[in-house]
């Protein structure tokens, strides 16, 4: 087992299994660091099972966590004081304003007295944008006013750790923009702010490291540019007749199909290109993670 490390989160040998022997992790290590860190994977690669268990859900199987050196398998509810949590599928209180709801979840963790409650309340509305709409209905908010409220829930007692499941799924583009800027701005905080998700976009623009999951086995850890590295060489453009395109399609992995005068623009990640001509391009991330994700194991 890998020796013991002073970051904010320490992961060694964690492994879970569920009823039936479903193993969901298998013998994960990792570092986690202050900063936007980027768990990516697809569903069922086992990001939500190691999110359960950090935010102390869910007990591991076999493994050692630490978060700020204290011990999670002892430690549980001081590690729920310094930890924030925002769950894919966050639910406030419809009938509630915006402060209203603030202030129960601030009554509910303890904050006092209620003029210390109140200062915090607005001072995390001004960081999460929220401010101007402190009066309306949690019922009438936008998509991504509601994920930013969730932030500010998970804001409100100052958490030292913060872990957010799937934060843009079902945001239109701009809301999408606007809370990964969110983001990066509360990742200047001195704090760590844990990002799970399936779209590349979400780590790409806002992380500067990166873990990469696939079937329960950890299969990359490093930075964005690290990864995109990985396949230097092995990303492909060719043009294509309209009729070669289902061809192509079954014999590679095809990024992008993009119309043109006689055909198709097609981006293609593989090791080899050997059905006509091509031009090798410089990889992106989302070109890594699909070549990652073509291996059953995820090893190349």
């Amino acid at each position: 087992m890998p020796e013991e490390s002073r970051s904010p989160i320490t992961i060694r040998g964690l492994t879970h299994r569920y009823p039936g022997n479903t193993i969901a992790l298998k013998d994960v290590n990792l570092d986690i660091e202050k900063g936007m860190f980027g768990l990516l994977g697809p569903n069922g690669a086992g990001k939500t099972t190691l999110i359960r268990i950090l935010v102390t859900l869910l007990k591991p199987t076999a493994g050692r966590v630490l978060i700020n050196g204290l011990d999670l398998g002892k430690d549980r509810k001081k590690i729920r004081q310094l930890t924030g949590y925002l769950p894919q599928e966050f639910t406030s209180f419809a009938r509630l304003t915006v402060w209203e709801f603030l202030d129960y979840v601030g009554c509910l963790r303890g904050i006092r007295p209620r003029s210390r409650r109140h200062t915090l309340i607005e001072k995390t509305l001004e960081d999460v944008g929220l401010y101007e709409a402190r009066d309306r209905k949690a019922s009438k908010l936008s998509g991504g006013m509601k994920r930013r409220l969730g932030i500010a829930q998970t804001l409100i007692s100052d958490p030292q750790i913060m872990i957010i499941d799937e934060p843009t799924v079902g945001l239109d583009p701009e809301e999408r923009v606007r809370f990964r800027n969110l983001l990066s701005d509360l990742s200047r905080q001195e704090k760590v702010i844990l990002l799970s998700t399936h779209i590349v976009g979400d780590i790409s623009s806002t992380c500067s490291r990166i873990a990469l999951l696939n079937e329960g086995n950890l299969v990359f850890n490093g930075t964005p540019a690290e990864l995109a590295a990985k396949v230097q060489g092995k990303v492909w453009k060719a043009s294509i007749t309209s009729q070669e395109l289902d061809f192509f399609k079954t014999k590679y992995q095809v990024i992008s199909a993009v119309p043109s005068e006689a055909g198709y623009e097609l981006r293609i990640v593989a090791e080899n290109f050997a059905d006509g001509p091509a031009e090798s391009v410089e990889p992106n991330l989302e070109d890594a993670y699909v070549y990652f994700m073509q291996s059953v194991d995820g090893q190349y």
